[in-house]
């Protein structure tokens, strides 16, 4: 009955003619929804979507590509859980290399999505290391407020953005002091602040068609725009508001709980103040960023339901925000009962994502050692590709090889959570995807190389 749904599900996807069916068999197929790998699985693809995934035995209709993965590995690409892929190209502060810092007048109303660079160079080397999707947020500028953060693939066209304006960043970790006038205290009162201020647009404000023109009165009340639905919001504002009118404007879609918070926090004190926001605050959608010290408050985060993206291998005291953390913080997390997905906050996360695959391994590494706490090798891989999506909202579109999402499929040539395993093949919405990137091609050009052909630096 099974197959016969299944083949039913093949042949109704079955859309003009020329789109491209092809299957990829024999390899060990992992899900990515915490379920331990399945050996000689199959995958199934049609129109960029997956039709079926798993322990699959069906007819394929004639024409199908069939991909041998025999003695492979075969995954849903990463989900990059927090990044700034795509903002950056190097570092050091080179001239025009990087759009990540915010000195403007603007915080809140920052839309990322219109900075992203295809065509920077670490989307190809992470996409040539399975990352697939990311999460992508802004940097803190000036305000403990960065912008509005999307969700991305990596690629390799001049369309990135899966999902733009999808959350709003707050900087609430050792770095909000500073954008707060000194103290950590400053900077948990200008948030309460921020969301009140956005309270008046959203308890007040009349939507009035965009375009229209302001009346005499309404000229009186500043009009602002609310960038996440092209709507005009003419409100009464107090006259020490902190916040300009589109920051205001921007911030009503999370109090509505329209739009998810992402926080950045570390420390257990701070992680507390950041949970206690939903009782004068109840429709925010709070995701946790970071949570080194997580473990120590756990179970209030278990109970509070909300999810967090961990730096995952955080395990010396970076600093006095980080003093008690351990590798076994996303373990003992996820014991307590912790949604919890795996990002780069603070770990070059604008470059080495494809580093988020030798992280779940070592979680997976850490159930042997005597006193850690680490995860199954099916949670470790969820954490790097269903979880990220299931936090962000986006878990029934992509993440896993759940029948429906779109086909980001990668090909390893072995296990993808051990680091001397390379993706051979990476799929995004069913298209193969280049592997060549700026290195690569650095290496084809000098390996064989005639001596003499060389600089004369490398003659000797």
């Amino acid at each position: 009955m099974i197959r016969r749904a299944v083949a039913a599900l093949l042949l109704a996807a079955a859309v003009p003619a020329g789109a491209q069916t092809f299957a990829i068999s024999g390899g060990t197929v992992a899900l990515g929804d915490g379920s331990p790998p399945i050996p000689n699985g199959m995958v199934v693809v049609r129109d960029g979507r997956i039709v079926a995934a798993g322990d699959v035995r069906m007819k394929l209709p004639d024409g199908t590509q069939v991909i041998d993965a025999t003695g492979k590995w075969v995954t849903p690409g990463i989900v990059a859980g927090f990044s700034g892929l795509g903002l950056a190209d190097v570092g050091f502060g080179a001239e025009g290399a990087a759009d990540t810092k915010n000195e403007g007048p603007f915080s809140a109303a920052i839309d990322v999505s219109t900075e992203i660079n295809p065509s920077a160079v670490p989307v190809a080397v992470n996409r040539a290391d399975g990352v697939t999707r990311a999460i992508v947020a802004p940097s803190a500028g000036k305000s403990i407020f960065a912008g509005q953060g999307a969700v991305i693939d990596t690629g390799a066209d001049r369309d990135p953005i899966t999902a733009a304006r999808k959350f709003q960043f707050v900087e609430l970790g050792q770095d909000a002091a500073d954008k707060a006038g000194g103290s950590r205290a400053s900077a948990h009162v200008l948030f309460r602040n921020a969301l009140r201020e956005a309270s008046v647009l959203s308890r007040y404000g009349t939507p009035v068609p965009a375009g229209t023109r302001a009346t005499p009165q309404e000229r009186e009340r500043p009009v602002v725009q609310n960038p996440n639905e092209s709507r005009i919001y003419s409100a009464q504002r107090p006259e020490d508001a902190l916040l300009t009118r589109f920051d205001a404007a921007a911030l009503v879609p999370v109090l509505e709980g329209r739009q998810q918070l992402l926080v950045h926090a570390e420390r257990a004190s701070d992680i507390l103040q950041v949970i206690d926001l939903e009782r004068e605050f109840p429709k925010l959608k709070i995701v946790l960023v970071g949570a080194t010290e997580g473990w120590l408050v756990a179970d209030q985060i278990a109970k509070s339901g909300i999810p967090v993206i961990a730096a995952a291998v955080n395990d010396l005291p970076a600093s006095f925000e980080q003093i008690a953390a351990t590798q076994s913080n996303v373990g003992r997390m996820r014991a307590a009962g912790v949604d919890v997905a795996i990002g780069m906050p603070g770990d070059n996360e604008t470059h080495n994502l494809f580093m988020e695959r030798q992280y779940a391994g070592n979680l997976v590494g850490l159930q042997k050692i005597p006193g850690a706490t680490g995860v199954s090798w099916g949670e470790a891989l969820a954490m790097i590709t269903s979880r990220p999506a299931e936090i962000i909202g986006m878990g029934d579109e992509i993440g896993s090889l759940a029948a429906g999402r779109r086909a980001d499929v990668v090909i390893w040539s072995g296990d993808p959570l051990e680091a001397s395993s390379a993706a051979e093949h990476v799929y995004i919405d069913g298209v193969e995807q280049p592997l060549q990137t700026h290195q690569t091609r650095l290496l084809d050009r000098y390996r064989y190389l005639p001596r003499t052909d060389l600089p004369k630096a490398y003659r000797h």
